[in-house]
């Protein structure tokens, strides 16, 4: 077996994925386990680490995480990296769990224009597994519950916004009248017409809180199947989403012509969907962002070495 230079660990609030990770930077393996920070019971992250490790648990590789494991909810908190935030500014903000159990990744906080704060955890660490030092300009979007699109140049991430579009979703379906219609209160595994029905519409002028209320009239009406509805509004609040954060880039002085995504599940490609509605290129970033960002990290923090550069293997 190839031995384990680096246990990447990104622990977030829900669950919990583990990557263990050659000298080169490759990934051997990885697990996964439902122990996010809010799963887990009484400060209890100690057994959880154990649960989730199982037989990596006695590995003597050293281990770095990301995520919400350094938020005040986590084991140890970590502090944030205002922006503009550059690979040494978060080495420099790494925290040691108790008992040196694993290295802990900071996170990274701005202000947006009005001077209220924003912050991230874990997609910092994506981020720079996605995007190189040597290009000069990315523009990146990360879906998720609360998606980040984030403005990196030269690998240092000068601002990002935060949009709580799937937390939205999925309150207005289960908690408001918009629910009462929609029969199919999950997102399809396909994309289809209702969904990039609601794109096109969320991609127009409109005001979202008005918007929205078309997810019942247009079922009302019978101008959208109630299977539909959860699509449709799905579409809206991405498409609006993309609208807004390409006015964003704009104020940065980026065109916004061309997004990397970062991630690696169906809601990315709903996102693939959505930018090329709006007529913007999309990249992929790699699926292990996560992975490879914790391992640059490490890398240039000293914590393991990297064979490609260092051939005899040992740290830097």
């Amino acid at each position: 077996m190839t031995a384990t230079a680096l246990i990447a660990i990104d622990w977030g609030t829900t669950s919990v994925r583990a990557y263990r990770v050659d000298a080169t930077g490759a990934v051997l393996d990885s697990r996964s386990a439902p122990l996010g920070v809010q799963n887990v019971q009484d400060g209890r992250f100690r057994d959880a680490l154990s649960t989730l490790l199982a037989d990596w648990r006695n590995d003597p590789a050293p281990r770095i995480a990301c995520g919400m494991i350094g938020s005040r909810q986590g084991w140890i908190e970590a502090p944030y990296v205002a922006c503009p935030a550059t690979l040494p500014d978060l080495i420099a903000g790494l925290v040691a769990a108790p008992d040196g159990a694993l290295t802990v990744v900071p996170g990274v906080r701005t202000r947006d224009t009005s001077g209220v704060p924003d912050v991230m955890r874990g997609e910092e660490t994506q981020i720079v597994g996605a995007a190189d030092e040597r290009e000069e300009r990315v523009l990146a979007a990360l879906p998720g519950t609360h998606s980040k699109w984030a403005f990196v140049a030269s690998g240092r991430i000068v601002d990002f916004m935060t949009f709580m579009t799937g937390e939205l979703w999925s309150v207005l379906l289960k908690h408001s009248i918009l629910g009462r219609l929609a029969t199919n209160a999950a997102q399809t595994q396909g994309i289809g017409p209702a969904y990039a029905r609601g794109v096109a519409h969320g991609l127009g002028p409109g005001s979202l809180a008005h918007d929205l209320f078309g997810a019942r009239t247009l079922a009302l009406t019978g101008e959208l199947a109630n299977d539909d509805v959860a699509d449709w509004l799905s579409g809206l609040m991405i498409g609006r989403e993309v609208r807004n954060a390409r006015t964003w880039a704009h104020r940065h002085g980026y065109d916004g012509a061309r997004v990397r995504l970062i991630g690696d599940d169906a809601l990315v490609a709903r996102y693939e969907v959505a930018l090329s509605e709006a007529g913007i290129a999309v990249e992929r970033a790699h699926p292990q962002a996560a992975a490879q960002g914790l391992w640059r990290i490490a890398v240039h923090a000293g914590i393991v070495g990297d064979a490609r550069l260092n051939p005899t293997g040992s740290h830097r």
